[in-house]
């Protein structure tokens, strides 16, 4: 007869099982049942820590930032724009971390305030800097969904790191858009390349919210 224990079956368990198989099957195929079944538990067990599917994606976004924040940790020090240059790289890599992770962080509302120390950090930094509170705010949100948004769209294109989608052959695309060929020219600008990509809209978002709020 084994003698081993389980780990018992808590929210933090869950969520880390969600997040494991989510790279093994997208979102998609993200159900209570097939983490029920990693978790060698039935389906009804997942219910007693979250209500439907909603509330998972919520604990497995903070479970996500929690990881971001605790490799990507922001001193003290530096500018503004250095701080959203940190920001907007450390979410970037995170989401990419997971398939369908931009997925799954949209539209997520964080369990816990664990985000409430860095995001008081960052408006007293802006702040302090020469911003309002609510253009700090605004730049601050603008960069969180400038990010969310570009990769959600890197990873309709490369699921994950190496992975191309079906349909986003270069050359084919070239071909079936030959009458246009600035647009067609364009393709190889908007579906490859995506760090310089995020880096020049980054530097491009960053440029305008200083130009826009007179804060050098």
């Amino acid at each position: 007869m084994s003698t081993e224990r389980r780990a018992p079956l808590d929210r933090k368990r869950v969520a880390d099982t969600a997040l494991k198989l989510l790279n093994e099957v997208g979102l998609e195929g993200l159900t209570l049942r097939a983490i029920a079944r990693e978790l060698d538990v039935k389906a009804p067990a997942l219910y007693w820590h979250f209500k439907d599917k909603q509330a998972l994606l919520d604990e497995m976004a903070t479970e996500m930032y929690r990881r971001m924040i605790a490799g990507t940790p922001t001193g003290p020090d530096g500018t503004w724009q250095e701080r959203l240059l940190t920001a907007g790289r450390g979410l970037r890599t995170a989401l990419l971390g997971y398939r369908d992770g931009a997925r799954v962080f949209s539209g997520s509302r964080f369990t816990g305030i664990e985000h409430a120390e860095q995001m008081e950090e960052n408006l007293r930094h802006f702040t302090a800097s020469g911003f309002t509170l609510a253009q700090a705010a605004r730049a601050l949100s603008t960069t969180y969904l400038y990010t969310l948004g570009f990769v959600t769209e890197e990873q309709g294109v490369e699921p994950l790191p190496g992975e191309r989608r079906e349909g986003y052959d270069l050359a084919e695309r070239a071909r079936a858009m030959a009458g246009f060929p600035l647009a067609a020219r364009a393709g190889e600008e908007m579906f490859q390349d995506y760090d310089r990509q995020f880096e020049e809209g980054l530097e491009l978002l960053i440029a305008g919210i200083g130009a826009r709020y007179g804060v050098a």
